[in-house]
């Protein structure tokens, strides 16, 4: 039987790169693996279905689950982890001074249910008594007016949102027609260095470290997904597939862990790979469905009271049924 050729659109991850160049395989799989930037993958695959295998947005997946739709089926392959205390910008003329003063505030956001804006706000609202419902929020695109938002509040939830059609929420925190905003990447005015903005949190490592240690909260905001009728017509490959992106990321945290060459150009790697070795081990990335438990459940909560879905997900019905056993000898 020939092997199974499938495309896989990824962003260049080094804990991805070994199963995309072939250095690590998927036993009966032939992959063709193309990359670009994340946010390009994320759309297209979420509009058009384009790969075999493909990154995907944890809030959208979440979000079409909840209402029925599954065109495509998780694996427990998570692709990009991100603390989101450092994705809530400030004006600095909002008398905002704590966490608790964005209460009754105006806040944008690029998509209701991006997971960065999920987590965050889930964040604020277990640690800091955030009120989602006190404020007015502005929907739209971070730089280009126009976005169209994916996952809006569900119907009935009752939010003061509003769809920014004809500007970008940069410009609208620039002019203080905004007072926050929440992104998974930074505006042009934080970028540039402009005075009026600012992050809401002053020492972020040491609140993301703290949160993480506290909770056990890692943020995942991406996995893989593998369009359905692949699936369907090929199930062995979910597995197969977790398996060799799991030897591919083992691979890339060994090399992270490595102080004797610089296998990536960061300046004092080897102090943050120390901090999450105190937190989570040796495997500081975890696949895996119970390896990530807490994670993938505070998320579900949060999509459910948050209005992101809805209804609230179980956990035994986001992944490939295949995923949620190992065969043991």
């Amino acid at each position: 039987m020939p092997d199974l050729n499938l495309s896989l659109a990824v962003a260049e991850y080094d804990h991805v790169r070994d199963i995309a160049t072939g250095a690590v395989r998927a036993a009966g799989i032939n992959i063709t693996a193309v990359h670009g930037a994340v946010e390009d993958i994320l759309i297209r695959a979420h509009w058009y279905n384009e790969w075999d295998v493909a990154e995907t947005g944890l809030g959208a997946y979440v979000s079409r689950l909840a209402r029925g739709e599954q065109p495509v089926v998780a694996i427990p392959v998570f692709t990009s982890r991100v603390f989101r205390h450092s994705s809530i910008y400030v004006r600095t003329d909002a008398g905002i001074k704590s966490p608790a003063d964005l209460n009754g505030k105006r806040i944008g956001m690029p998509e209701w249910g991006m997971a960065a804006a999920v987590y965050a706000r889930g964040m604020l609202m277990d640690q800091y008594g955030f009120d989602l419902k006190s404020v007015k929020w502005f929907q739209g695109g971070l730089h280009e007016p126009g976005r169209k938002d994916r996952m809006p509040p569900r119907p009935g939830f009752g939010l003061n949102y509003t769809n920014v059609t004809d500007r970008s929420l940069n410009d609208m925190l620039v002019a203080g027609d905004i007072d926050v905003l929440i992104s998974a990447r930074a505006p042009d005015a934080m970028m540039k260095g402009d005075p009026r903005v600012r992050y809401l949190f002053g020492d972020m490592r040491a609140e993301e470290l703290k949160y993480w240690k506290q909770t056990g909260i890692y943020p995942i905001m991406h996995f893989i997904a593998i369009r359905r009728d692949v699936y369907e017509k090929n199930r062995w490959v979910a597995v197969q597939l977790q398996k060799a992106f799991d030897e591919a990321k083992n691979r890339s945290l060994v090399r992270a862990r490595d102080i004797t060459a610089s296998y990536f150009p960061v300046p004092l790697l080897n102090y943050t790979v120390q901090d999450a070795r105190s937190v989570a081990g040796d495997d500081f990335w975890p696949y895996g469905i119970e390896q990530n438990r807490v994670t993938l459940d505070a998320f579900l909560r949060y999509a459910d009271e948050q209005g992101v879905s809805e209804r609230r997900v179980a956990l035994e019905e986001m992944f490939a049924p295949e995923c949620y056993f190992s065969t043991k000898t």
